[in-house]
């Protein structure tokens, strides 16, 4: 048994995957760190009201950004693996002409909503800077990307995005103590999108013989235009409902309110991120190899006990140091946002429930299970924050989102029972 292990951790196929995820937990940490300092720098420099109008610039660009998702990596990264190595110019020409396509039209699109005055005045001004990352985050990032996920190689990646993150804050940092308009910083985002797609291009063509290389083939356009919509609209979905709750506060409260409220659900969802992180690391060896329904169905249901035990403990940590943490990061301007973040942090139970659930979704490539849980926690979320947030203001969105999430966790429970039944 033991020259059976040693032969299988031997496997240069089980050893790039091991490496490849040690690398991905390394750049997810240090996202989240460099986050919450970036925010802990600006909520102090903004103050409550400026902040919060820069939280909703970026809660609209996460809303705007799946847009441009067209053709992803579900569709791409097989396409690669099985298309001959002579054809890799053409996948990748053609799935970046489709996502620079929609990627330019977006990003136009809310130019120009901004130059409507859709937005007010401060957060359109963020927002044009912050939308630029578009442009270069999925035609040039996303379509690299894939081809290094197709090795099982993503260091160069994460290793791009993990030191221009560290250099993003210490500009953050800088412009602060220049004392930059607000307007400015939207713009040091589209600058690090920028870097990183530049890197990636230059890593890529040094591999090629110092060429590009790419190619559009109409018909294989056409397959990517098509291919994978079901879940494109359900990713649309998912984030729409998971920054619904910002977008229908920011009618019924101050930007002030928003921006405290913002500053608990930012760190909240760093918590929450975790337990993605976990269903991520564990899926491969628990779930998407294993065939054996009995075994697969006593996987979920353990890994799910234990996510939410780990959830909960968490969650209870949080809660004790919720005082601690929002005025070290944020400072005394956002003593609010305390009882906020008491709240959210038990959020992190039915979403990390809800993340073990999706494996067996994402296992089985349901596409319209997914879109449907999507469109149902959406749906029940609005309606839930149309009654409460009246009622009860910024908690009547936690509400909101709670009683999504549940609504999405009910639908995984339902298909693992149809589909997983002995």
């Amino acid at each position: 048994m033991r020259i059976l292990a040693l032969k299988r951790f031997a496997n240069p196929d089980v050893t790039r995957a091991v490496a490849n995820l040690v690398w991905l937990g390394l750049e997810r940490l240090t996202q989240i760190g460099v986050a919450i300092a970036i925010s802990g720098v600006l909520a102090r420099y903004f103050g409550p009201d400026v902040f919060g109008k820069w939280q909703y610039a970026n809660t609209l660009l996460l809303v705007l950004s799946p847009i441009t998702w067209v053709c992803g990596a579900e569709i791409l990264v097989p396409t690669i693996v099985h298309r001959p190595p002579a054809q890799l110019g053409t996948v990748l020409g053609s799935a970046f002409a489709l996502r620079l396509s929609v990627s330019a039209i977006a990003l136009l699109l809310t130019w120009a909503g901004i130059g409507a005055g859709l937005t007010d005045p401060v957060v359109g001004a963020m927002l044009a800077g912050l939308a630029v990352t578009m442009l270069f985050r999925e035609p040039f990032v996303g379509v690299i990307n894939a081809w290094l996920q197709s090795m099982t190689y993503s260091k160069p990646q994460l290793l791009t995005s993990m030191t221009t993150a560290i250099a993003k804050a210490l500009a953050v940092w800088l412009l602060v103590r220049a004392a930059a308009a607000p307007s400015r910083f939207g713009w040091l985002w589209a600058l690090e999108s920028a870097v990183i797609s530049g890197v990636l291009l230059a890593y890529y063509m040094r591999r090629h013989g110092g060429k590009l290389g790419w190619q559009v083939d109409r018909s294989l356009f056409r397959h990517f235009a098509t291919a994978g919509t079901v879940f494109w609209l359900g990713l649309i979905c998912m984030y729409l409902f998971l920054k619904l709750d910002r977008l229908m506060l920011e009618r019924a409260i101050s930007f002030a309110d928003l921006g405290r409220y913002s500053a608990a659900q930012q760190l909240n969802e760093n918590w929450i991120t975790l337990a993605l992180m976990l269903a991520q690391t564990l899926a491969p060896a628990f779930v998407y190899r294993v065939q054996d329904l009995a075994q697969l169905r006593r996987n979920i249901w353990r890994l799910t006990a234990m996510t939410a035990v780990l959830m909960i403990a968490g969650a209870f940590v949080l809660d004790l140091l919720a005082g601690f943490i929002i005025r070290h990061v944020f400072g005394p301007n956002f003593e609010e946002a305390v009882d906020i973040f008491r709240w959210a942090v038990w959020l992190s139970v039915p979403a990390g429930i809800e993340a073990i659930g999706n494996l067996v979704v994402l296992k089985y490539q349901a596409k319209f299970v997914l879109l449907s849980k999507w469109l149902l926690a959406l749906a029940v979320a609005w309606v839930v924050n149309l009654l409460a947030i009246a009622r009860m203001g910024a908690y009547g969105a936690l509400v909101g989102l709670a009683c999504g999430y549940l609504a999405a966790a009910s639908v995984n429970v339902y298909y693992i029972r149809y589909k997983l039944r002995p």
